[in-house]
């Protein structure tokens, strides 16, 4: 027993000493994902106290949400940047220039810019830089002259306003080279952000494939004392990756290197969450070191699933929440419609956001969408339905993957994976309240005449399956408002809890 007794104390003296080695008591610390949900392709941009970053917006309209924040854990969505539609919108990179906002994007197989002079907006419309490659990422000289470096490990220059490319692309780096033993989707190398720290500039990339095995995705470093290469691949590489299924945080990749303002170094990144791919890539943050050659790392004992100290933590949680009146003039940023925005559908006032309808089934009909944020939920809404429009709430990942409730002027519909059907007759009367609960991927549905009252349809899904692995896309299971048919629908109070 006093064997027993020993080995006991010593386990627990073993994991204080480790949790203490991580935080000191003073220190508050924060869990991982700071961005929980679809926010892939993080880019960061720090602008003295403040900042700010954005993600890919994909397919979903209007694009380019940046966030702001104090301290890298707390975030407030600021303005829509894009809003003008060119496609599906891949890994951005947000910069500031001589005192202007820069945006640098691929979609439709080019490059665009979007600029601004403050933050907030206006924004431009997209200017077509007219070069192929994907993933943008830009950087200066020592003398202010301006670079596009692509996934391909080239780059071409840049006119000093940024808004054209000034000169032939040109080849720079290979990569690093991936153990052909390791499990990886492809050796895909994207994503180059570039900072200059000391004497050198430092690119750090993905590569991997962004998908595929739990193993793929990886970070990687290389650096420089010229913008333009020669590059030197890191010793440390890969310098985050999944090193198996089992983790918590598949597929880590796409990281950006930036020093916060008192002087400590991060990487900002994503991943997928073991056991919720649909959920799409979330936001992670993670805290690097210097080495005594110049090389950064990451810290030995530092876990991407386990609380990690930052001093900038502020006392009280971001207020910002899904939930919606829909009584304002303007869409809160939260909402995207997937394929594009196209303002003359939708009209909101103080009654109610009205939206017409628009094809006959939620695969044509361009939803509304947003980002759910946790594993279990419950999302209301409530409905007006005008003419022969049908309206509903659903889980949407693409026009072919869905599932949701529905409702007519008279009868309760279903919606499973595209089949749609009657399943409760003449019920309604031109209004009703719907919800989804959604608990680890098993989705029941219910509909109320006064909100109070709910009643399950007999009709549940399952989601788990509806993710980039099996449909391709790099999307996500969205939460989507629909508006299909001739008329119109009007939506209000959508309700967005967290279940335990």
């Amino acid at each position: 027993m006093k064997r027993i007794l020993t080995i006991a104390l010593f386990f627990h003296l073993s994991v204080c000493a480790f949790a203490q080695s991580q935080t000191s008591p003073n220190e508050k610390t924060f869990q991982n994902p700071i961005f929980a949900g679809d926010y892939p392709d993080p880019s960061l941009l720090r602008d003295g106290d403040d900042y700010y970053i954005v993600h890919s917006s994909f397919e979903y309209y209007p694009g380019l949400l940046i966030w702001h924040s104090k301290d890298l854990i707390n975030w407030k969505p600021v303005t829509n940047a894009l809003h003008k539609y060119v496609g599906s919108v891949w890994a951005p990179d947000l910069v500031k220039y001589k005192d202007k906002y820069y945006i640098y994007f691929p979609a439709n197989n080019t490059n665009y810019v979007i600029t601004a002079n403050s933050i907030n907006g206006p924004w431009t419309d997209p200017v077509d830089l007219k070069i192929g490659n994907i993933d943008p990422g830009h950087v200066t000289d020592k003398d202010g002259k301006r670079y596009l470096y692509f996934s391909s490990g080239g780059y071409v220059p840049l006119t000093d306003e940024g808004l054209s490319v000034a000169g032939e692309y040109k080849h720079a780096y290979d990569g690093w080279k991936i153990p052909r033993d390791w499990s990886i989707e492809c050796f895909c190398m994207e994503g180059p952000k570039l900072v200059k720290h000391g004497d050198y500039y430092y690119m750090t990339l993905a590569e991997g494939g962004t998908a595929g095995p739990a193993t793929s995705h990886m970070i990687i470093s290389a650096r420089s004392k010229s913008p333009l290469g020669p590059w030197e691949n890191s010793p440390y590489n890969p310098i985050l990756r999944t090193t198996a299924s089992s983790e918590k945080w598949w597929s880590k990749g796409h990281g950006t290197l930036f020093e916060d303002l008192k002087g400590k170094w991060w990487i900002v990144f994503h991943a997928y969450e073991n056991g919720f791919y649909n959920m799409g890539r979330q936001t992670l943050l993670q805290p690097v070191e210097w080495t005594k050659d110049g090389w950064f790392k990451s810290p030995e004992g530092i876990k991407t699933e386990r609380p990690i100290a930052n001093s900038l933590a502020a006392a009280s949680a971001t207020t910002f929440s899904l939930s919606d009146k829909f009584d304002a003039k303007t869409l809160s940023p939260q909402w995207k419609f997937f394929g594009g925005c196209d303002t003359t559908r939708f009209h909101a006032d103080n009654t109610g956001l009205e939206i017409k309808g628009k094809g006959n089934g939620v695969g044509d009909c361009a939803p509304m969408l947003c980002i759910p944020s946790d594993h279990a939920y419950t999302a209301d809404v409530e409905l007006f339905i005008e003419g022969k429009a049908t309206g509903g709430i659903v889980l949407f990942y693409n026009n072919n993957a869905h599932s949701g409730i529905l409702a007519d002027s008279e009868n309760v519909q279903a919606d499973l994976h595209g089949w749609q059907f009657v399943t409760e007759k003449k019920v309604l009367d031109k209004h009703v309240f719907l919800r989804i609960k959604n608990v680890n991927n098993a989705v029941d549905m219910y509909y109320s005449t006064n909100g109070t009252n709910w009643i399950k349809i007999e009709n549940s899904a399952e989601v788990s399956a509806l993710h980039h692995n099996v449909l391709g896309g790099f999307l996500s299971l969205r939460i989507g408002l629909c508006s299909m048919g001739e008329g119109s629908v009007r939506f209000k109070n959508f309700t967005y809890k967290p279940m335990k």
